[in-house]
């Protein structure tokens, strides 16, 4: 099989690992960029548009076809969803369509959609103001949560209190999201819905990020992980655990407002990443975003429940049926965290061999390269690279990977060294 993998704008080389499990799983990758380095894949299967308006990629692309006969068209970038749906559509092979992109991609259209398709959501508004920002966190009550409609990786996303620190957080965020590196990095040329910001009401339960597939009518579960960082007034989404600690019942209804969320954005064939979180002991559905997530969660899937997010993609890209079952946990239980520094511009990452050699590691990926500028919230939310360890339990999982981190040593430009 043959498929090509698509961003508009390189994001550095965080999806180079993902594109060597495709091809380690038998597809004969190629991949073209809007923008980018002339290293990330081999030469005889890597092209770069010299642009990143969408038009350029879709004439790219369709050359491309026309040489090669791709099977089908991919990507794990949320910056990319919208603009391979339309190079899938231009290509004449399977895809999720514009629509359903876009509305899985902006945050106000996906609360539009399940506000239509009654799913269970926080409250929202779009505000195009301070003022209206207080006078919907006023009707709302505090706290409440202020996002951006085009925003991945949690950043800008703030907790707000009170109208003093809503004052502050409107100001960042309202500063920040225009240069934002997930907002960067789209396609140019594309109607993407509004730009702006969301105040929705809190949720106060715990959280649960589950990879799935939407297939047909039905929605597949496949893994399910649980959030277990203790949250501040930003969301580093920095630790989690799996195989999950939800009851039967539970998964259930976690199952059905996934399953709901899926219809109203309309999707029918697609791999998934949702997050849901539990208000008052009901899930609301967070999220559903139209490709696997990130960070080490695609193994944690194969580990904790036996399904393969990766393979899914691939699958789903060419039309054919991923193997895949409803949630059915193993037994290995497995504990990752995002490895998070200070901020600063990175001189060097050493990571020892008793690290990259360790029994029970399963994850290590280290994203930050030397001149790279982190930022830290409330002015973004990069991090470093993720690490995941398994156990015999979660604490057991947990003591591994937290041992394990610590042995990173990160320098950073007119700082001392930090872990």
């Amino acid at each position: 099989m043959k498929l090509l993998g698509v961003e508009a704008s390189q994001n550095s080389y965080y999806y180079q690992s993902r594109y060597r499990q495709v091809a380690d799983q038998g597809a004969d990758l190629y991949v073209l960029n809007g923008i980018g380095t002339d290293d990330l894949w081999p030469a005889d299967r890597y092209r770069r548009a010299g642009s990143k308006h969408v038009d350029d990629l879709i004439q790219h692309a369709a050359a491309w076809h026309a040489e090669q006969h791709f099977d089908g068209v991919l990507t794990f970038s949320e910056s990319a969803v919208v603009a391979v749906a339309a190079v899938a559509a231009a290509l004449g092979l399977p895809g999720i369509g514009v629509d359903a992109a876009r509305t899985s991609r902006n945050k106000l259209l996906m609360r539009q959609a399940h506000e239509r398709g009654g799913v269970a959501h926080p409250r929202f508004r779009f505000v195009t103001g301070l003022e209206q920002a207080l006078r919907a966190a006023a009707e709302f009550g505090y706290p409440v949560i202020i996002k951006p409609t085009l925003g991945a990786a949690s950043n800008f996303v703030f907790r707000v209190d009170g109208p003093d620190q809503l004052r502050d957080r409107y100001r960042q965020a309202a500063a920040g999201i225009d240069q934002m590196m997930w907002y960067d990095m789209e396609a140019d040329g594309l109607d993407l819905g509004p730009h702006g910001l969301l105040v929705e009401s809190f949720l106060d339960g715990h959280e649960h990020l589950i990879e799935a597939l939407a297939w047909d009518g039905e929605t597949y579960l496949g893994s399910i992980v649980d959030r277990v960082t203790m949250e501040g007034d930003t969301f580093d989404d920095d630790v989690h655990h799996a195989p999950t600690a939800l009851t039967p019942d539970q998964v259930a209804e976690v199952h059905a407002v996934v399953a709901a969320g899926v219809r109203a954005q309309g999707l029918t064939r697609s791999a998934l990443h949702a997050e849901v979180r539990f208000h008052r002991g009901r899930p609301f559905l967070l999220e559903i975003a139209a490709r696997p997530g990130g960070g080490g969660l695609d193994h944690m899937a194969r580990l904790s429940a036996g399904y393969d997010p990766i393979r899914a993609v691939l699958d789903v890209a060419r039309g054919v049926r991923p193997d895949v079952h409803h949630f059915r946990p193993t037994t290995v239980h497995t504990a990752a965290m995002c490895l998070l520094c200070a901020p600063g511009t990175v001189e060097s990452v050493g990571v020892p061999p008793e690290v990259t050699n360790a029994d029970g590691l399963f994850f290590l990926k280290i994203m930050a390269q030397p001149g790279d500028v982190i930022r830290r919230p409330p002015d973004g939310n990069n991090i470093l690279g993720g690490l995941g360890a398994v156990g015999t339990s979660f604490d057991d999982a947990m003591r591994t990977a937290t041992d394990l981190a610590g042995k990173i040593e990160v320098r950073l430009a007119d700082r001392r060294r930090t872990r």
